[in-house]
Order: C-alpha cells, then structure tokens, then sequence
C-alpha cells in the first residue's frame, strides 16, 4: 500500500499545474486507447512467457488505472480508495462459498453462484421494464470480440440458424451486396456493406465452434506481418525499402515467402509423422 500511495502521489503530480503538459491534458476518454494498448502489450507478454515484461506491462495498466482514478478524484467523482474497497467487497459478495459458508464443488457451481449474485446486485431479479439480453455487452470490447459475444447470446436465445447451410448462404449474399456497392460508388453503402459482410463472417467462424474468431483473425494478422517481414528483408539486403520496388517485384518475393513458409510447414508436419 505504501508504494501504491506513492504512484498516487506521482500522478497527481503529473497533473498538477506546474507538472506534465500531457499528463495535464487528459481526459477519462483520451485514456481510453491508452488502457487498450496497455492491455493488448500485456497479453503480448502472457503469450511470450515473458515474466519481466508482464511485470512491466501490469505495472502501466496500473498506471493508467490510478490516473483515471486521480481524473475521477480532480471531478470528486470517486477516488482510488473507492474503487479498491468496492472491488473488495465484490469480490467477497460474489465468493460466498469462500466468505459466507456458501458451497461450490466445481467451477460450473462457481459460475452459477456468481451469476446469481451479480442479478441481485444489479437488480436483475425485480422487474425493471424490458432488458435486452445484449445490453450488458460492452461497446468498447474489440470489434470481433464484441462481435462473437453477441452472435453467441442471441444463439443461447434461440436466435440462429439451424446449419451451417444457412451461413454460408448469408456470407455469398452479403459478398453480392458488398460488390453492388462498390460499384455504386456510395461511400456510405459500401461502410454499412463492409461491417454486414464482416460481422457475417465472424458468425461463420463462431457457428463452426473451435477456434475463437478473435484468435483466427490475429493468425491472419500474424501471417501477414512475417510475409511482410520477409519482403522488407529481401529489399533491405540491397538497400532498399518497399516503397522502391514495383509491383511485380513485391508479388514475386510476396509468393517467396508463402513459398517458405510452406515448405516450413512440410518439414514441420514430416517431422511429426516420422516421431
């Protein structure tokens, strides 16, 4: 407590008037990107096992927590103090076969407890008028996430479609209406055309089960980097940048890399089978 006294201290100082001129400047909502990005170099870490740099990347998450909370604190909205005893006293409420002689033998016991108690607190168990089972799916989770949860409450619902069949139908209709309006030219149409097909393959991947849309995306994503990794190190061998090669230079190392990478991914996989 004494070093996170401390990091209060050293924030408020920030924000001082003769403190820092961008620490000064901010708000709850220029934060919000911060917190993201403090997050996502956290789970960067988890992925590396990288211990040192978890500790690093908590240690700015937390950072960007108390400063939010020392913004909160300029407002009299609430401060640090507030938040640690709320998050205690939830914790606690929601663990009552832990505090409160409740009984739980298995994490699915677990979850229906925390389920239960989290209604009650929110006053879910009275009648508060119409409740949408989506409201309480945060606005601000990254869009494919977001995305999958909705997808998979309005299934739990009942709300689906009864195969697979049924999506794919839905992703070719949603790849005619993108090229109509693209060739239309309506810049607003295309955005709207563009999120419909997006959001239709995420319920592509989500409707397979497996492997979590989020997670095939960023495999994309990871490919993409080490064939764009390749390219510039080709250029570079002869001082060059991406910028200085044409089109056809680019494609041909673009299917080198695809090329090594699959050669990579046969060795990888006669490996296995001769073990």
């Amino acid at each position: 407590m004494e070093e996170m006294d401390r990091l209060q201290e050293v924030m408020r100082c920030l924000r001082a008037p003769d403190g820092c001129p961008w620490d000064r400047t901010q708000t709850h909502e220029s934060l919000k990107k911060c917190l993201i990005g403090e997050a996502a170099e956290y789970l960067d870490a988890v992925d590396s096992h990288d211990d040192p740099g978890m500790r690093e990347e908590l240690g700015d998450l937390l950072m960007q927590i108390v400063l939010n909370a020392v913004i909160a604190e300029e407002r009299g909205a609430f401060d640090l103090a507030g938040v640690t005893k709320d998050v205690t006293e939830k914790m606690i409420r929601r663990h009552p076969h832990v505090f409160s002689g409740g009984k739980a033998d298995n994490v699915s016991e677990v979850l229906q407890l925390w389920e239960s108690v989290k209604k009650k607190e929110k006053g879910l168990d009275s009648d508060p008028g119409f409740v949408s089972i989506l409201d309480r799916i945060p606005r601000n989770l990254p869009a494919v996430m977001r995305a999958a949860k909705v997808q998979k409450k309005a299934s739990e619902a009942g709300f689906d479609w009864p195969d697979e069949a049924g999506v794919r139908e839905k992703l070719r209709e949603e790849i005619r209406e993108t090229g109509e309006a693209l060739e239309s030219g309506d810049s607003a149409r295309i955005d709207e055309e563009l999120g419909d097909l997006m959001f239709t393959i995420v319920n592509l991947a989500r409707f397979r089960g497996g492997t979590d849309p989020a997670e095939i995306l960023r495999r994309s994503t990871d490919k993409f980097i080490r064939r764009f990794q390749f390219v510039e190190k080709e250029l570079a061998r002869s001082g060059r940048k991406v910028s200085d090669a044409g089109p056809d230079e680019l494609d041909r190392l673009w299917n080198q890399a695809k090329a090594q990478e699959n050669r990579a991914s046969s060795s990888l996989s006669e490996s296995r089978t001769s073990d």
